[in-house]
Parts: C-alpha cells; sequence; structure tokens
C-alpha cells in the first residue's frame, strides 16, 4: 500500500467507491426519516439532537474513508475486503438509528456499528504505515488517534455518560484526529478525486431528500388526497431539488482544494451542507403531513421545516464555494436565505414548500443571467 500521486490525471472514483457510497444510502435515509417523525409529532429539539449525532457519525465515517481512499487505494483483496468490514458497520449503524431516535441515546448497533467502521480504518492506516515509510509517522498518528477515541467513545456509553456535552467533547476529538495527523507529513490526496467524491454525496443526499418526499406524497395519494393539495408540493419540492443541484455544480470545485488548510475547511465545512441537503427531504414530508392535517404542528413550523435547512444549505455552499470573481454576486445567496426564513413568519407559511422552491429557481435564474453578462 503505497501513496498515489495526487496529480495522477483521469483520477475517478471506483466502483468500490460507489458502492461504499450506496451502502450508506441506508443510513442516511434512517435519520432523515427519523427527523420527519420527530418533527411531525411536535418533538422537534430532540429530532434535531438526536439527527445531528446519528449525521456526524454517518458523515464522518464516510470522510475518513473518502479522505484515505484519495491518498493509499490500492484496490487489492486486503483493501477490500477491509472496505467490507466499514460496510458492515455501517449497516450495523443504520438499523439502530430509529431505535436511536426513541432513546435519544447510543444503542449496541449505533455504536457497535461506528466502532466497527472506524477500527477497520485504523487498519488501513496501520498498513499504510507499514508501506509508506515517508509518511509513517502521519498514518501512526491517524491509527493511534482514532484507536483512543473508539475507546472512548464505548466507555462514555459503557459507563453511562452518555450526555451531549459528552458527546460533543468526542466529536471534538474525532475532528481534532487529522489535524493532528496532518502536521507529521501531508498526505498525498487528489484534488480532482476529493471533488468528484463529495459531489457524488451531495447526489446522493439529494436523492434522499426525492425519496422521502416521494415517500410522502405516495402515502398521502393512497390515503385519498386531492392532487391539488399535493401540486404545490410536488412542484415546489421539484424546484428545490433542482436548484440545490443546480447551485452546487455550476462550477467545477477543485480548483479550490489549493492547500490542506483550505482542504480541511472544505471538507469539514460538507457536513452542514450534507445535514441540510437530507433534512430538507424530511422538511417537504413534514409540508406533505402539515397539508393533509397528518402532522400536530403548526402550518409555521411545518414551514420552518423546509425553510431552515434550505436556508442552511445555501449560507453553507455560499462559504464553501466563494470566488473572488463573483463580486457582487455573493450577496444573493444570503439574500435569498433571508427571504426562505421569512417564508414561514408569513402568509405563505402553508405554501412554503413551493414559496421556497421559487425562491430558489430564481436564485440559480439571476445568477445565470450575471454569468451571460460577465461572459459578453
Amino acid at each position: 500500500m503505497v501513496a498515489r500521486d495526487p496529480n495522477e490525471s483521469h483520477r475517478a472514483a471506483t466502483p468500490l467507491e460507489l458502492f461504499f457510497d450506496l451502502v450508506f444510502v441506508v443510513a442516511i435515509a434512517q435519520a432523515a426519516s427519523g427527523l420527519h417523525h420527530a418533527i411531525a409529532e411536535g418533538h422537534t429539539g430532540d429530532g434535531l439532537v438526536g439527527y445531528a449525532m446519528v449525521f456526524f457519525a454517518i458523515w464522518w465515517a464516510w470522510m475518513n474513508f473518502t479522505w484515505f481512499a484519495s491518498a493509499y487505494d490500492c484496490d487489492d483483496v486486503l483493501y477490500r475486503l477491509a472496505v467490507f468490514v466499514q460496510i458492515s458497520g455501517a449497516l450495523m449503524l443504520a438499523a439502530g438509528v430509529p431505535t436511536m431516535f426513541e432513546t435519544r441515546t447510543a444503542n449496541a448497533a449505533v455504536l457497535g456499528g461506528y466502532v466497527v467502521m472506524r477500527l477497520a480504518i485504523v487498519a488501513q492506516w496501520l498498513r499504510a504505515s507499514k508501506d509508506d515509510p515517508k509518511r509513517r509517522a502521519t498514518a501512526r498518528r491517524y491509527a493511534h488517534g482514532i484507536a483512543v477515541t473508539q475507546v472512548a467513545w464505548v466507555a462514555l456509553v459503557l459507563w453511562g455518560l452518555w450526555s451531549i456535552p459528552g458527546f460533543l467533547c468526542l466529536a471534538a476529538c474525532e475532528l481534532a484526529v487529522p489535524v493532528w495527523a496532518e502536521r507529521a507529513g501531508a498526505t498525498p490526496w487528489h484534488p480532482h478525486h476529493i471533488a468528484e467524491r463529495y459531489g457524488l454525496m451531495t447526489i446522493i443526499v439529494l436523492g434522499e431528500s426525492v425519496l422521502a418526499a416521494s415517500v410522502a406524497i405516495e402515502s398521502a395519494i393512497a390515503s385519498g388526497e386531492a392532487l391539488s393539495v399535493l401540486a404545490p408540493l410536488i412542484v415546489g419540492g421539484l424546484l428545490i431539488v433542482y436548484s440545490m443541484w443546480w447551485l452546487y455544480f455550476h462550477r467545477p470545485v477543485h480548483d479550490l482544494l489549493t492547500d490542506s488548510r483550505k482542504a480541511f475547511v472544505w471538507g469539514y465545512g460538507h457536513f452542514l451542507v450534507f445535514m441540510a441537503a437530507a433534512a430538507v427531504g424530511a422538511g417537504i414530508a413534514v409540508g406533505v403531513d402539515a397539508a393533509t392535517h397528518h402532522s400536530e404542528i403548526s402550518s409555521a413550523a411545518a414551514g420552518a421545516a423546509v425553510a431552515v435547512p434550505a436556508a442552511l444549505y445555501l449560507l453553507s455552499l455560499q462559504f464553501l464555494h466563494d470566488r473572488p470573481e463573483y463580486g457582487k454576486a455573493r450577496i444573493l445567496a444570503p439574500i435569498a436565505a433571508g427571504l426562505v426564513l421569512l417564508v414561514p413568519l408569513t402568509p405563505l407559511a402553508g405554501y412554503a414548500v413551493l414559496a421556497t422552491g421559487v425562491i430558489l429557481a430564481l436564485l440559480v435564474c439571476w445568477k445565470l443571467f450575471l454569468m451571460a453578462g460577465a461572459a459578453e
């Protein structure tokens, strides 16, 4: 297992990486479903806490695999088997997500699945430390840091110390491991490969939004709801997802990853992008429940379930993908985010999904207009 060339041409995601991402679809779907039901039942605070915790585990395991693969993907038998172990851990974690939303604490499936995923990457780093002498210190730091944090997670649960402060403390430790490890020597990640992998994950979380909305609408139709009630939700949901996709992919981003510091900010910042994108689907499903009188919350609260994650997506993306040449166009995303957040406070709250979709679509159109003017 030797380091790959960060400048190699035509570096693309492998079939194993695509398979890895598909398995994570299950875990993301469970997290989004849990958030949907928690909000619809009036347990928004508990639902958001559980969703953030579960999504952190999903995103962090995915991100560690992605950056390791960018540097050391040798695609041999041992490497593939280790990835299969990580996939198995992801499935274990997904199986425990519904129970975690009910009990508001980590259970054996969630904890066991997460630890399995993380210990598999420890084995990968130990192998890299053996075969890559130049970066041995870095690889060992990764292995030791990850292993210690896994012991801490297990101790936190087994000793009955699970709490929000405890979770935040260990999450911060997890985030600090790569920063500490890379100080011993940078790993050779590939900018084009990383940009593609993050783009693929964005497509997955947007797909989860489509799935969540489709399931909710299908259920409403099966119960006899009129199409006239669902039409604004269908149109608005499509406009939201299409616009979110367009805003993410309207410019290549690999050229933004020019050094490790920028890569850390960009990579870590995508936690908000991914989490918000998946939460939009849960929000649309909540909107369907509210429109069909199957929820216990007000229209304003249902509207906020869509508006807040949509605004968070816009602002996070604006920060991560900002470019000097955008100039005056920089203000467009914050304005759109502000308008989206105002929707639940207006008489349009009952049509929040449609109103949010229209605002995002207008943002895309205005950006395209400015780009066409600049090209001339």
